[in-house]
């Protein structure tokens, strides 16, 4: 019988003891069997943090979000091989679409972040310098660095893919080798796409591990340099963060673990609506993709008392056209769970929900007499939710769901909350004032919440779809983590550290230029430098002009603005100026008349400005003079040969009055040529 190696240490290895059986979800056919015993850990730690660890951060973040997109292309290009495994574990296609094309989609996203918004470097400051004395000599700014140990991800069995992935993308950027434990019940599907990573040879040796099987003695290894991230049960992740060297070594530990999720139907939405269609669907497909093995599903079903009837009888009809089977069939929408021990478990957890005092209204009962994993979908009916702890309590992880009442506003929330925290929740409403009252009630205890309605519905991605850019977590019970959540998942995996010293040392640390920090300045105007030749802190003191009443009337009559403070003068007088004052877009306008260089070179295009702010008033009279100053730049990959290869550059502008008064503070950037390109150009 075949075993399921993990690979550890740059090799494929076999463990040797006692053995888990993958059976196949749909037939019951033996698959795999799976450990990791006798395996040295501590040989594979050491071997990611040495080889995986150093290249990584031996690479720019720029350079990581290229590996990260490459890594994306490469598994896209071989996503069919991934279902054809994944069909092993009872998904549909269309489950299995949100687990494989899902999490590749999030390695592009995260690719894409990080090409935009990270610097080209392999220190990140965080955030702009912050003074810290009166004369501007001593200030501090935050910076991020790349921890030299190696994050272990424990991954639950429902998102073989998706599960890894979401972790995978923030690590690699952060710059540090990832450890992978996935659920045993489907591991072999994240064995494949591990395998296919490794074998592309576009990642580097030891950024990326794979244990089938236990952990082993690996939590005893772990240091205050390494990460742990965990996905499960909320039973299973309580104890392993309170393991005695997690709590000795403060090492980080980010929790996701299954919660108790609802969908609330608002009091305003009744049958004729729209809005309640919409309601019943969502429930449908949560209660039933994946067959119910969501972290996210929906599991308590939260509608006013006058619609309870209408509501149960809905979902009802809905459900009893759908039987689970072999996906492989035609028209079959759902699969098996992923194994008889999993059905098992939801029979229990059905069992003491009923015992509790619940109805069944459709399902319930496993046919333990058919192969496979099967398990029917079913609707409980809970009449009185506060006197049913069970039902905020229990979870039968599979397509199972409690439809309960609720009596006023308040009450909805009430059971919202009783959840003791979850991922994600819905409210269906066509009310503004019922969503804000709803989300100022219940927001404390959900991660996200979806507000669906006829207009989202077009184009929302569903109550159950984490996304890249949002967190992806919840309070209590769901874990306190925070996975995704765009760029502040990567620094998870990183060390925040507060850098105290002069605005020029802080430069030179930082890589990028900040305000009382030196300047360098060249008789070369700096628009007629390549991207490669430009330093950071090179900068152009510009020319003066003095501003007239022609410019102000000019600027008005060209733009349009005829606001009163520029052009009424008996109106400005009594204003917070006293007198007209020029637009601040004409002094920007000015200010780029006094810094461009007008003849063809390097810079290709100005494509933004950030941060503008006016902080002095420009009367008639005053004389504006402009310190450019190159503040960060950030070379942009060439996605062909043909591409003409540049760089952005962030430049800080700086417009002085006669009186060396700052009057207005911006960044511009700007796309400027570069000599070389990455095909050897």
């Amino acid at each position: 019988m075949q075993q399921l190696t993990s690979y550890l240490a740059g090799s494929w290895v076999m463990g040797h003891g006692k053995e888990r059986t993958i059976n196949h979800a749909i037939t019951g056919d033996v698959l795999y069997q799976v450990t990791s015993e006798g395996l040295d850990m501590a040989q594979a730690k050491r071997y990611a943090i040495e080889n995986g660890g150093k290249a990584l951060r031996a690479l720019t973040f720029v350079q990581r979000a290229a590996m990260l997109k490459a890594v994306a292309k490469h598994l896209l290009a071989n996503k069919e091989s991934f279902y054809e495994i994944s069909a092993q574990t009872g998904a549909t296609r269309a489950d299995s679409w949100v687990d494989i094309e899902g999490g590749i989609g999030t390695l592009f996203a995260y690719a894409g972040m990080g090409n935009r918004e990270l610097p080209d470097d392999v220190l990140w400051p965080e955030d702009e310098m912050i003074p810290l004395s009166k004369q501007g000599g001593f200030a501090a700014r935050h910076v991020l660095t790349s921890k030299s140990g190696m994050a272990l991800h424990i991954n639950a069995f429902n998102f073989p893919c998706w599960g890894m992935l979401e972790k995978l993308a923030p690590t690699w950027l952060a710059g540090m080798p990832a450890i992978i434990k996935p659920g045993t019940a489907s591991a072999q599907v994240t064995q494949a796409m591990v395998k296919s990573i490794v074998d592309s040879g576009l990642v580097p040796q030891g950024a990326i591990s794979l244990i089938c099987g236990g952990v082993g003695n690996l939590f005893d290894l772990l240091d205050e340099q390494d990460v742990v991230t965990f996905t499960g049960s909320a039973s299973t992740g309580q104890k392993l963060r309170c393991h005695s060297n997690i709590v000795a070594r403060s090492v980080p530990f980010t929790m996701e673990a299954d919660s108790l999720n609802c969908c609330v139907l608002g009091e305003d939405v009744s049958p004729e609506q729209p809005e309640f269609a919409l309601f019943i669907r969502e429930v449908v497909r949560e209660m039933t993709a994946k067959s119910g093995q969501k972290c996210t599903a929906i599991r308590r079903i939260i509608v006013p008392q006058a619609q309870l009837e209408n509501v149960v009888q809905a979902l009802k009809a809905k459900l009893e056209k759908i039987q689970p089977g072999d996906p492989a069939l035609e028209g079959v929408k759902m699969g098996a769970l992923v194994s008889i021990e999993q059905r098992d478990d939801v029979q229990q957890k059905v069992d003491q929900l009923i015992a509790a005092g619940c109805k069944v209204v459709i399902g319930g009962k496993a046919d333990t007499s058919r192969a496979g994993a099967f398990f029917p979908p079913t609707l409980l009916l809970c009449q009185q939710p506060d006197e049913t702890s069970a039902v905020h309590e229990l979870e039968a992880f599979g397509p199972v769901a409690t439809v309960m009442p609720y009596q006023h506003a308040e009450h909805a929330m009430e059971l919202a909350r009783a959840g003791q925290g979850s991922l994600a929740g819905t409210l269906v409403t066509a009310s503004g004032d019922i969503a804000r009252q709803f989300i100022l009630g219940a927001g404390r205890a959900h991660g996200r919440i979806q507000v669906l309605n006829q207009e989202s519905s077009v184009e929302s991605t569903g109550h159950g779809s984490p996304l890249p850019m949002l967190v992806h977590g919840g309070p209590g019970r769901a874990g306190g983590g925070e996975e995704l959540g765009g760029l502040r998942a990567v620094k998870h995996y990183m060390q925040r550290t507060a850098i105290q010293g002069s605005p020029s040392m802080l430069a030179a640390v930082s890589k990028q230029w900040s305000y009382g920090a030196a300047v360098q300045e060249n008789p070369v105007h700096p628009f007629r430098k390549h991207f490669e030749d430009l330093q950071i802190g090179e900068s152009l003191l510009t020319a003066r002009r003095t501003i007239t009443e022609a410019d102000i009337v000019n600027f008005a009559n060209l733009s349009g603005d005829h606001f009163y403070a520029h052009v009424d003068k008996i109106g400005a007088a009594d204003s917070f100026f006293g007198e007209r004052v020029a637009h601040g877009y004409f002094v920007v306008s000015a200010a780029a008349g006094l810094f461009v260089d007008p003849g063809v070179g390097p810079v290709i295009a100005n494509y933004g400005m950030e941060n503008l702010r006016f902080i002095e008033p420009v009367k008639i009279g005053d004389t504006l003079q402009v310190r450019l100053t190159c503040k960060r730049k950030t070379a942009k990959p060439q996605k062909t040969a043909q591409d003409k290869p540049v760089g952005v550059v962030e430049w800080a502008v700086e417009v002085m009055n006669q009186e060396n008064q700052s009057v207005a503070l911006y960044s511009i950037l700007t796309l400027v040529a570069r000599k070389h390109g990455d095909f050897g150009a």
